[in-house]
């Protein structure tokens, strides 16, 4: 079962055939966003969790492996600022449709956080998390995404991020992530998203400048 709303303005699609015969791919059409997929995306990646950032021009989103240790990064995704609120919206339908389905989504009693665990990871800052990450196959620069396809069946959700750049788009990326773990990722964009409109509103507002020390005039002799 699978339910696919888009995140960001897909590019036009080009009416000609174009000869691509040393490139192994596949086509997607839903919801009016029509994208080739590249062999070596079509498989996808499969992650257990996320972490997302957020600069002065765009979001990174590091979906990592946590199943052994060093933990992993998977697949890095670059978004542009304007696809971010996007993307929120598509995943809050998409996980509401998914619960009126099947209920919430729960991790195990056994694997639920504990609150001194949840206090450790909240101390732990960008720079320490990854010292502690290795990085396999996936290049550090990641991948470029203007639109994002998102769909779930009852276990999982998947994550199209979509290059939509003339004359083709092109998924650039597939991500598998488990159910339990969507909310926990909405949560982080929702957080991420914020602290970048905070930044947003701090620039076009600045503080005023400290007051002055009274000044006396002097009088030299």
């Amino acid at each position: 079962m699978n339910d696919e709303f888009p995140a960001g303005d897909p590019a036009p699609e080009n009416p000609g055939d174009e000869d691509n015969s040393d490139i192994q791919s596949q086509q997607i059409q839903h919801s009016q966003v029509g994208a080739l997929v590249p062999d070596k995306v079509a498989r996808g990646t499969f992650s257990t969790g996320a972490v997302v950032l957020n600069g002065t021009h765009e979001f990174v989103v590091d979906f990592l492996l946590r199943m052994t240790k060093p933990h992993q990064v998977a697949a890095r995704v670059v978004l542009p600022p304007q696809v971010v609120p996007r993307m929120i919206h598509a995943l809050e339908e998409n996980l509401n449709n998914y619960r009126n389905r099947f209920g919430d989504p729960k991790l195990p009693e056994a694997a639920q956080p504990k609150p001194e665990d949840k206090k450790q990871q909240q101390q732990v800052n960008a720079q320490e998390l990854y010292e502690q990450l290795k990085w396999g196959q996936t290049d550090m620069h990641g991948t470029y995404a203007n639109a994002v396809m998102i769909g779930h069946t009852p276990t999982e959700f998947s994550f199209d991020f979509i290059t939509t750049f003339f004359p083709k788009s092109v998924v650039s990326n597939r991500v598998f992530l488990s159910a339990p773990n969507v909310p926990r990722l909405l949560e982080s964009l929702k957080h991420s998203w914020n602290q970048y409109q905070q930044k947003l509103h701090d620039a076009q507002n600045p503080p005023p400048p400290p007051e002055a020390p009274d000044s006396f005039d002097t009088t030299q002799f």
